[in-house]
């Protein structure tokens, strides 16, 4: 072994020495601590990967980003997996690949439409107002939060040409009725699987269904990198299509050797592109209006630590969801609680709470001595999206009302179940919620 080799040894010991010294999880301390609606868990392992990345200097997606694109797509059994820098890049190159001119007849063009929900996130509606499409917003359930089934087949018009939705918090849409219409009229569909990593529908995996698939591992996501985010394909165009998400990653470039590497299809001054000269570096030749939404080999590094604990992870989140579930039980006649939709069973993003009309009490009220006891709580994102100011002034079209969306917006928020929560902090939630209910 030479010093160098000796060096980053003890480097790297001496990391996880720090990690298991610094980064003890302290005991909780009711009223003084927060429970936190989302959080990174971590241990030595993250911080040694992240380590090893520095000491490789490579900077950029490398050796780690590969690794993890290769056991992402193993897992979802799908031909590749395409990391970029967050979850919501994923969103926006998922559809923008959409628009590609290589799918010819399929590809969308502006003015087509894009079925999807205003009880959201932004940047699952944001892509499609950013490549000039038209949204059809359809309403959700209170207490799955998911689209109504029956609105999606009546959301289809002349124009209508894909599909772009997420898994709520969790919880899949009803994938029966989706890949219903989605076979009945020739639509694209992408799922938002950002709050859905492991989720499961009729026992299968949500984001092997749609064409296209988008994870985000931002801290509060089921595994994380800090930021980042991904995209897969599956399907009959899966190949296809995974080459426009890489080209719309990388620039825009039509060439697709990795990251340090040069000619890997032994062509790369021998074609002719557009009405560049015949042999033009292959290296440089675009094929579409791109991006540069890669991530660093850091971020994937702490990404290849975290991923052997998703199951774990995944266990935890369910089990934390059953507990609330439980605790919360008693307070029903005034609190709609979470349920799965039928034939899933979700990897829990969080535990949405809806305060029933005629409760006494506002969302509000509830909020406000849950933080007060430093209960962490969140609004279930946007609300209604279409009530925000940059959406204000959109094209867009609505099916059959937004009522329950409407409702939402007013008296709907969750709380946590991410890992991190352990026995004492559940408990101590459970009797934030029984003191306001004595009050």
């Amino acid at each position: 072994m030479d010093k160098s080799e000796e060096l980053r040894r003890r480097i790297l010991e001496l990391v996880e020495q720090y990690a298991r010294e610094a980064h003890v999880p302290r005991p909780f301390v009711p009223g003084r601590d927060f429970v936190n609606y989302g959080g990174r868990v971590f241990g030595a392992e993250e911080l040694r990967g992240a380590t090893e990345a520095v000491l490789d200097f490579f900077l950029t997606a490398g050796r780690f980003a590969q690794r993890f694109e290769s056991d992402f797509a193993a897992y979802f059994k799908v031909p590749g997996a395409f990391l970029v820098n967050s979850g919501s890049s994923a969103n926006l190159l998922a559809l923008a690949a959409l628009t590609s001119p290589k799918l010819g007849e399929r590809r969308l063009k502006p003015g087509d439409e894009v079925i999807t929900v205003a009880a959201g996130f932004p940047t699952t509606l944001a892509p499609i107002i950013q490549n000039r499409l038209v949204p059809v917003l359809v309403d959700v359930g209170v207490g799955d939060y998911t689209a109504i089934p029956e609105r999606i087949a009546g959301a289809v018009g002349p124009r209508t040409r894909a599909v772009m939705m997420a898994h709520t918090m969790g919880n899949p849409f009803d994938l029966d009725a989706v890949m219903a219409a989605v076979r009945k009229h020739d639509l694209w569909l992408v799922e938002d699987n950002c709050d859905s990593l492991g989720s499961t529908y009729r026992g299968r995996l949500t984001g092997t269904f749609g064409a296209l698939s988008t994870f985000s591992f931002y801290p509060a996501h089921h595994i994380t990198m800090g930021e980042g985010g991904c995209v897969i394909a599956a399907g009959e165009r899966a190949e296809e299509l995974g080459r426009i998400v890489r080209s719309l990653r990388d620039w825009g470039r039509d060439c697709w050797c990795a990251g340090g590497k040069s000619n890997t299809c032994g062509q790369r001054f021998s074609q002719r592109f557009g009405s560049l000269p015949l042999g033009f570096d292959h290296k440089y030749v675009y094929s579409h209006v791109g991006y540069n939404l890669k991530l660093t080999d850091l971020q994937a590094a702490i990404g290849c630590a975290q991923w052997p604990k998703l199951p774990d992870f995944i266990a935890r989140r369910k089990a934390n969801f059953a507990y609330l579930r439980k605790a919360l039980a008693p307070y029903e006649d005034r609190l709609v609680l979470p349920f799965a939709t039928p034939g899933s069973d979700p990897a829990w993003f969080g535990f949405v709470i809806t305060v029933r009309e005629g409760a006494g009490f506002s969302r509000n009220d509830l909020q406000k001595h849950l933080e007060e006891r430093k209960v962490e709580t969140r609004s279930l994102f946007a609300g209604n999206l279409l009530r925000h100011p940059a959406f204000l002034d959109i094209e867009h079209r609505v099916c059959g009302g937004l009522e329950n969306t409407e409702r939402i917006a007013a008296g709907t928020f969750f709380v946590g179940v991410y890992p991190g929560l352990d026995q004492a902090r559940l408990a101590y939630m459970a009797e934030a919620f029984r003191d306001f209910f004595k009050r």
